[in-house]
């Protein structure tokens, strides 16, 4: 079995793997967020993809690992993660790939929270300091929805925000907005490109009176780190049609 499951992992090797789940979630100091990717959306609706996805989570949760590399050769009582996933392969009759994944040790004073969003597709995980799970779940919960870039606006780099500053500049002047207007326009509208992207200026999600960090602070907590994974980003799609796929199928 494991023979024929490496075989037919070899035969999907280059076959594009844009689907699948994401998943987070943690247990006392460690907290852990992973993306395995399938080549269809069937598959990652399959019970036995989400329990990959899930056996997978719990692996590094349970496993001191930096790299993908350390993570595939984690033993487990069913083999190794790469074992494992070669398995599945043989079963599903799919590319499966475990894309990426991060692993965080928090402190004594700092919580989790995590949030799955759209059944998977989506993943928060973030770490706040002084303040109780609840609000961390609540901001976990607004990362997954609003996808901030950057936690703060001290976190854009001077290049992405030079750009940003020269394309409103540029834009006034094509309004007919003389330079010297246009270069005042660009405070205003720099503020407004903060809270579009930046995770503690954003309106919160449950209240936009507020922004939230202004939520956090209120509940006397700090952000201290978050990380969004949204499946299959950044990745090829697949183009292949289905009667194209259901023919390649019949005549292997």
């Amino acid at each position: 079995m494991r023979e024929k499951g490496i075989s037919k992992a070899a035969k999907r090797v280059d076959r594009i793997a844009a689907e699948g789940l994401s998943n987070a979630l943690s247990k006392d100091s460690v907290g852990v967020i992973v993306e395995v990717n399938s080549e269809t959306d069937f598959v990652a609706k399959n019970t036995l993809f989400q329990d990959l996805v899930n056996f997978i989570s719990h692996s590094i949760l349970s496993n001191d690992v930096n790299s993908l590399e350390e993570a595939l050769k984690v033993k487990t009582e069913e083999g190794t993660i790469e074992e494992v996933i070669t398995l599945k392969t043989a079963k599903i009759g799919e590319r499966l790939n475990f894309r990426r994944f991060k692993r965080i040790i928090k402190q004594d004073n700092e919580v989790f929270g995590s949030y799955v969003h759209m059944g998977g597709k989506i993943a928060s995980l973030v770490v706040l300091e002084n303040t109780d799970e609840d609000v961390a779940k609540n901001v976990a919960m607004h990362v997954a929805a609003m996808n901030p870039t950057y936690l703060k606006r001290e976190e854009v780099p001077v290049l992405v925000l030079e750009k940003e500053k020269e394309i409103i500049k540029e834009q006034a002047i094509l309004e007919g907005k003389p330079i010297e207007i246009a270069e005042k326009m660009v405070t205003g509208k720099i503020n407004r490109y903060y809270k579009d992207v930046c995770l503690e200026e954003q309106p919160y999600i449950k209240d936009d009176k507020i922004n939230v960090g202004t939520y956090v602070k209120n509940n006397g907590g700090i952000i201290k780190s978050m990380i969004r994974f949204e499946v299959g980003e950044g990745l090829e799609k697949r183009k292949e049609d289905l009667v194209e796929e259901i023919n390649k199928e019949l005549n292997k």
